[in-house]
């Protein structure tokens, strides 16, 4: 069980009030290639994962969505589509530069009125009580220090009847995935940090990052834990991927 005296931050054990502030480097360094990087890291399949985590949203125009540490902005541009101008979705990340680089890239591409942006921390959501129909976290709940702090905030913030949804990387479920997966993910995701953004202490940290992470049944106990119901999950790409989801009651 992990102490509160100190946390993983990727296969390193640093203090608990560390983690943040190392991860905000991490984001700082990687903000301005982190479109690039994601297509090459994943072949473009993160497009794929991310429609199917919007299929499961089901907005309808005028509803109100949050998408928490959304970085560059993909799921939120694809809930503003679903909630319309009458609608409104909310983009937070921790991290000044990730979020302007998803405001400039939203702005770029004509979304305006039914989008605000909020530089805030996971774990204490800066919303009133029941304020969002749905809440998206896309690849950004393993970065978080206190994950059960963090689902609790977005539980909080629900509507009654809303639901969570948590694309993150996971445990792969094929055998015959995992040790291809090992090999591209601390030989050729470093690799690339390296050549592509400069970087490959940053590509290497985020490829430890994911095996630090809760694996499927892991995560769907604590979604339960945080009070969330009907909790499920969906493994994507042989369970490289998995999109859990829950409902506040």
């Amino acid at each position: 069980m992990t102490d509160k005296g100190s946390t993983d931050f990727g296969f390193e054990r640093v203090p608990w009030r560390d983690k943040a502030r190392r991860v905000r480097g991490v984001f700082d360094s990687v903000a301005g290639n982190y479109d690039l990087m994601n297509d090459l890291m994943s072949g473009g399949a993160h497009r794929l994962w991310k429609q199917f985590t919007l299929s499961l949203a089901n907005l309808r125009t005028g509803q109100s969505a949050l998408d928490v540490a959304g970085g560059t902005g993909d799921l939120a541009a694809g809930l503003a589509k679903q909630v319309g101008q009458k609608g409104l979705v909310v983009l937070t990340d921790i991290n000044a530069a990730m979020l302007g680089r998803g405001r400039e890239r939203l702005l770029d591409a004509g979304f305006a009125g039914n989008l605000r942006y909020v530089q805030a921390n996971a774990e204490r959501l800066p919303f009133a009580d029941s304020s969002f129909d749905c809440i998206t976290i896309g690849f950004g709940l393993r970065n978080v220090t206190d994950k059960p702090a963090a689902l609790a905030s977005m539980r909080r913030v629900l509507k009654p009847g809303g639901q969570l949804l948590v694309l993150e990387f996971s445990q792969p479920v094929l055998p015959a995935l995992k040790p291809l997966y090992d090999t591209y993910s601390f030989r050729v995701l470093p690799l690339l940090g390296k050549l592509i953004a400069r970087d490959e202490a940053s590509y290497r940290y985020l490829a430890e990052s994911i095996r630090m992470h809760p694996g499927q049944e892991a995560l769907l106990e604590m979604l339960k834990s945080a009070g969330l119901e009907g909790c499920r999950y969906h493994n994507l790409a042989g369970g490289i991927v998995a999109v859990h989801r829950g409902y506040k009651s």
